[in-house]
């Protein structure tokens, strides 16, 4: 039987119901655990990491919403990321991480064989914690880094350390995805990610909504993206000072360049099982609650609570949609 997924959201967990997640764990059962929101004890949370830590078919983990509430449970996660050899996909978007927390995490989270793509949105984060994600993103000709990297809603980062991590932005050579969205991020900061975007190889996607941009931002990507070859292909500029006919330039010009790309690369080969394992994003939105379930997760019921048991999934962990 193919490793199926786990998925509950905003429940409170019962010592039973841990048991039954850490028995499927152990038994190399599960693919992709979420826990989105939900509450359990110090010691239920301690048991999953231990399972996690055991685990050889477990691709992603969504720990959002608060999952990680303090620096016990980051020993934990720590602990688990440290033995775990399978996981691709983490999910930390929402939790009170600080600075101390990505020092207690980075030695798991960058010396991980397989981990890919990594969700610190909203974690409360300053220039130190960005310092050590920098080095996540390792230059060209350097080991394999992330491909995709969520940074959204930490506004306790500095102009120093966006510039940091344009830098590494630059010279990363695997990067793909940066969602920065609903951080201060202003017109200059924009300017040094567009020469960042302009030097990558690999960024496809980046998603800068909510940061205080104006129309100088947009000419400045305008600009790039007419005059210059790039690997970008989406965008975003939403919930900015940015005229809309600016931002309909830029989006036509990704398009014509996607639509290029495609017709040299010919058709798409789908995966192994002919279906992707979506990553669940939590989008973050200061008034209202963006999160939308991705089209392939299916509702078996009415009831809040959501435990999924699905199969045949395929092997990619990156979403190509914005959510």
């Amino acid at each position: 039987m193919l490793p199926a997924s786990i998925q509950i959201t905003g429940e409170l967990l019962s010592a039973a119901e841990v048991q039954d997640i850490c028995e499927s764990l152990k038994e190399d059962s599960v693919r992709l655990l979420s826990v989105r929101g939900c509450q359990l004890s110090d010691r239920d949370f301690g048991r999953v990491c231990r399972s996690v830590a055991e685990s050889h078919s477990l691709a992603q983990l969504n720990l959002n919403l608060g999952v990680v509430s303090s620096i016990s449970r980051t020993r934990h996660l720590a602990d688990a990321l440290k033995t775990n050899r399978s996981l691709q996909t983490l999910f930390l978007h929402g939790s009170p991480l600080l600075d101390a927390g990505l020092v207690t995490l980075n030695l798991a989270l960058s010396t991980h064989p397989t981990l890919v793509c990594l969700d610190l949105g909203d974690c409360m984060l300053g220039d130190e914690a960005l310092a050590l994600i920098c080095g996540m993103l390792p230059p060209d000709g350097a080991k394999s880094g992330l491909k995709e990297l969520t940074l959204s809603a930490n506004p306790g980062i500095s102009f120093k350390g966006w510039a940091r991590l344009a830098i590494a932005v630059a010279h990363s050579s695997q990067l793909r995805v940066l969602n920065l969205d609903y951080n201060p991020l202003g017109d200059q900061i924009a300017g040094m990610l567009a020469v960042a975007v302009a030097s990558s190889r690999t960024l496809e996607v980046l998603d800068l909504e909510g940061t205080g941009l104006t129309n100088q931002s947009a000419q400045v990507f305008l600009d790039m993206v007419e005059n210059y070859p790039t690997s970008l292909r989406v965008l975003v500029l939403a919930e900015n000072d940015i005229s809309p006919e600016l931002q309909q330039q830029i989006c036509d010009l990704l398009s014509e360049g996607e639509d290029d790309d495609d017709r040299d690369a010919g058709p798409l080969q789908s995966g192994p099982a002919g279906s992707a394992l979506l990553p669940i994003r939590d989008k973050y939105q200061p008034i209202r609650d963006k999160y939308q379930p991705p089209a392939w997760l299916q509702h078996s019921n009415s009831s809040p609570q959501m435990v999924l048991l699905t199969s045949g999934l395929g092997e990619s962990l990156l979403a190509e949609t914005e959510m």
